[in-house]
């Protein structure tokens, strides 16, 4: 997605830069981009470490990008399991902090030939992703974390009810459950970086996070117009309900429940059952969430915590902790 002279100039610049629903449970995060500081990267040129913290101790653009990344190696492990088999190659996933492995994955048997090449194409976004915020944070980079691709989405299908207590939701099983699992990925992404433009100072950073956003609406929208276009009545094996687009607004409700009262997520269906492939407010405007609040549905919890969910040992660098919202 970006080219070598792009990266050259997003690091050339940074160099010259000083400054830069419910209840799910509520019992049992880039909006992220969102806590963005003023300081941008002037060590990505140079290999050494980027400041954690600004002088006015907001985090950096280091601390924000890192957060970033950590996110774009769930999704990109995700996909390139689910179209190639296997995941990352190791240059792609060292880096500081606690790394670790990928549990879980494998390649998906597509039904049809459109989803297969929608895939194949997300999968190759997603590793770009990957491979421009490690060139722009350099030797910065945080590693990949311990990432869990297996009973994470088990616990999230339970809690949303789409199988019964003690079965299993296998996500690479056929070309429903694939399209259900990115569903509940692709649009925290969109909400993620959409909180981040606003408290972006450095301006070329913002440029780059406006141009992966793009590509996650882009992914987003293809996912769930994908979901949409599928039979009435059609589940992936082991589900409960009447078809997949219920399932969605189940999902959704189950998101909406771990990051607060705000209700800023919503399924591929209205109300009326009529198509809702944009999930927006009043005013047409796709919703934001903080790294907290991502950090909530990452982690499947609605109360502080440094781990959980798809990330068994926590995500890696200083943003790290997600809200309480019980």
């Amino acid at each position: 997605m970006f080219g070598k002279s792009y990266v050259t100039r997003i690091i050339d610049h940074s160099t010259n830069t000083s400054t830069d629903r419910r209840r799910f449970l509520r019992s049992a995060g880039i909006g992220g981009l969102g806590v963005l500081g003023a300081t941008a990267l002037p060590a990505a040129a140079t290999g050494t470490a980027a400041a954690e913290t600004t002088e006015s101790g907001a985090p950096s653009d280091g601390a924000v990008l890192n957060f970033a990344l950590n996110l774009e190696y769930l999704e990109a492990q995700f996909y390139s399991y689910a179209v190639h088999g296997r995941g990352l190659p190791e240059s792609l996933t060292k880096g500081t902090g606690d790394p670790g492995p990928v549990h879980g994955g494998r390649a998906v048997r597509f039904g049809s030939k459109k989803v297969r090449q929608y895939a194949q194409e997300i999968a190759s976004d997603e590793r770009q992703h990957v491979e421009f915020l490690r060139t722009a944070l350099g030797s910065a980079a945080v590693g990949q974390p311990e990432i869990d691709l297996q009973d994470s989405f088990t616990a999230a299908a339970q809690a949303a009810g789409l199988v019964k207590p003690g079965n299993t939701f296998d996500p690479y099983a056929n070309e429903e459950n694939f399209l259900l699992a990115a569903f509940l990925f692709e649009d925290v992404g969109v909400t993620a970086y959409k909180g981040a433009a606003p408290l972006i100072q450095n301006k070329t950073y913002l440029e780059a996070a406006a141009g992966i956003l793009a590509a996650e609406a882009y992914h987003a929208a293809n996912i769930r117009t994908a979901l949409f276009e599928k039979e009435p009545g059609l589940l992936g094996t082991g589900l409960l309900g009447r078809d997949l687009k219920e399932a969605t607004v189940k999902l959704s409700d189950a998101r909406d429940s771990l990051d607060g009262t705000s209700d800023v997520d919503q399924g591929i269906v209205n109300g009326d059952g009529d198509a809702n492939i944009v999930p927006t407010d009043k005013f047409g405007v796709t919703y934001s969430r903080s790294a907290g609040q991502v950090l909530n549905v990452v982690y499947l919890t609605n109360q502080q915590a440094t781990s959980g969910g798809f990330f068994p040992r926590g995500v890696n660098g200083e943003i790290n902790t997600s809200e309480n919202n019980a």
